[in-house]
């Protein structure tokens, strides 16, 4: 028969969550102004590349359906 324990099957992961969370929460910073920046520039980069795939996609795919 299989008992039923709640520490181990209840309180020990979330236990286990805040050891984590905490840990990242200690590591992370908030980003300097330069940080910042950077972190959006290339955030815009990555959406437009994107966006221009998406596009040329679409737009091969509209020419070969009207071919």
């Amino acid at each position: 028969m299989v008992s039923f324990d709640p520490n181990a099957q209840i309180i020990e992961p979330v236990q286990n969550f805040i050891k984590q969370s905490e840990r990242v929460i200690n590591v992370t910073h908030k980003p300097r102004g330069a940080e910042f920046w950077q972190i959006a520039y290339i955030t815009a980069i990555g959406m437009a590349v994107i966006g221009v795939i998406g596009f040329a996609i679409s737009m091969t795919s509209d020419f070969l359906r009207h071919m």
